[in-house]
């Protein structure tokens, strides 16, 4: 037994939230090189697809609130099953859609299902303790990178050997895989260790400064990361005229500097606080908008003066996310659901708001981003003196 519970800690539980975070690509980035095939299936402008996109996004957005809060008081394995179920069923709807409007409709019910995926940052809060739970998300945040950074060549090989049903119908196998797995090794919340939760617990989160500052800290780091997937397309293809495929490769490369990132924080995690592995990715992010803003300025837009930059900004948003991350969720261990899904809000509304904005500076794109970096990387340092400081209140 022994054995068997050491098995599950250490192999089968860091599997099922990689793959929990595999799932969250492929509705969202996965399925962007299959736009053309859907608008032709559908009969639509292009546009309509990819405001299918955001209504996805919208969804998970809304049902991760609910879900996150839900989890505290009826456990997180139930609802993580069930939202997973939801999830396939909607998937299955968009399969078998005969027009715009029901594939719209299935597309909403498989965001409410994927709310549910929020639960993974809860579980790594249940699963983990002390120094485990930031290896954790440092591992987390790494596969989600080269996720994120691969999902182009991904959902370009499955357009081409399954046309647009490819991204839906491996999404609905690795969903039933992670059922399976989930019914296996999770054990359920027990409800009666889990006290004030809610949805009123977000009003008292809002009201903890260090919650807020360690929250605001990830969505800082990551808003830099965001900011350049919306705008690489733009930078690589339109003013690099890298072909699709040359894009896809810079990807990889890119994700792979979340790889290095990811080892360098695992180093820093057993030697160094979670506050000066914060100070030291600000550093990194530092570092990289004034190189990305003097090497434009010298030579102009290059790949090399795009890609080096953005290595040092992907090791820097590898070592904040998951240091700030678990400092923010440790405050509040019996709300583990409701923590992680304000902190995941907070993350993808900086995330967004910061890659349109950016993307609306077109002729601008290299410039702006180093702005941002240098932005926030102040922000980040200004934030990491409140939290050291003695009176949070007057931060």
């Amino acid at each position: 037994m022994i054995l068997t519970e050491t098995f599950k800690n250490t192999v089968l539980s860091p599997v099922l939230l990689i793959l929990l975070c595999l799932l969250g690509v492929f509705p969202l980035d996965v399925i962007l090189p299959s736009f053309p095939a859907l608008a032709e299936a559908f009969l639509v402008d292009p546009k309509l697809i990819a405001y299918s996109v955001s209504l996805f996004a919208f969804g998970v957005a809304v049902a991760q609130i609910v879900i996150g809060p839900l989890s505290d008081r009826v456990g997180r394995k139930r609802l993580l099953l069930g939202g997973l179920g939801i999830s396939i069923a909607g998937a299955i709807g968009c399969l078998l859609s005969i027009d715009y409007e029901m594939f719209l409709a299935f597309r909403l019910l498989q965001a409410v299902g994927c709310g549910s995926l929020v639960l993974s940052q809860a579980l790594v809060q249940d699963l983990y303790s002390g120094k485990q739970r930031n290896t954790m998300r440092i591992l987390l945040t790494s596969a989600s990178g080269v996720f994120i950074s691969i999902s182009p060549v991904a959902g370009a090989v499955l357009q081409q050997s399954m046309g647009w049903t490819g991204s839906f119908t491996v999404f609905i196998a690795i969903a039933v895989f992670v059922i399976l797995l989930a019914g296996v090794i999770l054990h359920e919340t027990p409800v009666s260790a889990v006290r004030n939760s809610g949805v009123q617990s977000y009003l008292t989160m809002l009201r903890d400064a260090s919650y807020v500052s360690f929250s605001l800290q990830a969505t800082l780091a990551f808003a830099c990361h965001f900011s350049f997937i919306v705008v690489a397309p733009l930078l690589l293809m339109e003013q690099l005229s890298l072909t699709p495929y040359e894009c896809s490769i810079a990807f990889i490369f890119y994700g792979l500097a979340y790889v290095v990132g990811g080892a360098i924080a695992t180093y820093l995690n057993n030697r160094v606080s979670a506050h000066a592995q914060i100070g030291m990715g600000f550093m990194l992010i530092a570092t990289a908008g004034a190189a990305l803003l003097i090497w434009h300025w010298v030579a102009g837009l290059t790949i090399p003066g795009l890609m080096i930059p953005m290595i040092f900004c992907t090791a820097g948003t590898t070592l904040v996310r998951p240091a700030a991350a678990t400092q923010a969720l440790a405050r509040y261990p019996q709300q583990a659901g409701a923590a992680a899904s304000l902190n995941t809000t907070l993350l993808f509304a900086g995330g967004g708001l910061a890659g349109t904005l950016i993307a609306t500076t077109e002729h601008l794109l290299p410039m702006s981003l180093g702005v941002l970096f240098l932005s926030s990387a102040l922000g980040g340092f200004l934030l990491l003196m409140c939290l050291k400081g003695n009176s949070m209140q007057h931060c």
